[in-house]
């Protein structure tokens, strides 16, 4: 088969399409032939070093496809089964064998390529709106890249809950995209200072949670657009880490709160995976929540995929196609 494989840390272009064995469901495992893979910023992470693994290997979190084998001791699976994971790695390639608590059947009305663009990046957005702060409808809260693969679910499902989002993004096209994704107002972030446009839109309250993937560059800018005890939920790394933050200057902005979550600690068990992904598969067939996917491209040029997605050239998901 063939597979994409980093030897190296670095930047796209360690990204190398080999010729690999198609692997064996071992026990406990399902074989996945895969018809679209999931490009996530986690990828970027894990290929850059930022997020350190164990080399060579390849990448991919995130797939769907058909069930090709079912190893020893699975069950709720067989051969032919449409079905979508989210997993430990290996989807940069033809097939991959997998955990069986990592997968979930695909229903009928969601397709292939939405099922590779929504799992990681809609149960990110489940624990974010529904699991991380006690938001209500009527509050505001604050989602920066909001036209992005993330932000984008994250508005729809905060706008569904009568939450007023305030999007940030970085050209028109984007804002109009934002704002036809559940934003209330978008914020070109290049062009005005974001925490006051926040204070103006919030009558100088701010908001009560600021989710935040970009990370470096608008980390300051989140802490600047929080209500007194609001949460700053940063996420995300996409122009990199946050510097530290010292606790004394929490409170000195109005008793703030700050968390780093993973979406790995709140989908931890088998259990807790599939109340997710039944959440997301939930809100999807509601059509509270589209799927956009802006852009789509062929595995043997992940290269360019990965540079359209740190370059911030995407919009909504990116699927890649084997």
């Amino acid at each position: 088969m063939r597979a994409v494989q980093i030897q190296t840390t670095g930047g796209p272009e360690v990204l190398s399409v080999i010729d690999a064995p198609v692997p064996s469901a071992a026990a406990g495992q399902v074989l996945v032939k895969h018809a679209a893979i999931g490009l996530n910023f986690i990828d970027t992470y894990q290929r850059s070093g930022l997020y350190p693994l164990q080399l060579p290997t390849i990448l991919g979190r995130e797939a769907s496809g058909v069930i090709e084998a079912v190893g020893e001791g699975v069950s709720g699976f067989k051969p032919g089964d449409r079905v979508a994971y989210v997993g430990p790695g290996g989807a940069y390639a033809d097939y991959n064998a997998l955990p069986a608590d990592n997968v979930i059947l695909l229903p009928d009305a969601v397709d292939f390529e939405t099922g590779a663009a929504c799992m990681l990046k809609g149960m990110t957005a489940e624990f974010l709106a529904e699991r991380i702060w006690p938001l209500a409808a009527g509050d505001q809260a604050l989602v920066h890249a909001a036209a992005g693969g993330v932000g984008a679910i994250l508005a729809q499902w905060l706008d569904h809950r009568g939450v007023q989002v305030i999007g940030t993004a970085g050209s028109q096209d984007k804002a109009a995209f934002a704002r036809a994704h559940g934003c209330a107002h978008v914020i070109l972030y290049r062009d005005v200072d974001v925490a006051a446009e926040v204070r103006a839109l919030t009558g100088g309250e701010g908001v009560k949670v600021a989710y935040d993937s970009v990370g470096k560059d608008t980390a300051e800018a989140s802490l600047a657009s929080l209500a007194k005890r609001g949460l700053f939920v940063t996420y995300g790394n996409a122009s990199g880490p946050v510097p530290p933050v010292a606790p004394l200057e929490l409170s000195r902005r109005g008793s703030l709160f700050m968390t780093r979550p993973t979406l790995f600690d709140y989908i931890a068990t088998p259990t807790a995976f599939r109340a997710s992904a039944q959440a997301l598969f939930g809100m999807i067939a509601s059509g509270a929540v589209k799927i956009e996917i802006g852009q789509t491209f062929p595995l043997a040029n992940v290269r360019q995929a990965h540079e359209a997605l740190e370059s911030r050239a995407t919009t909504g998901a990116t699927v890649l196609v084997p």
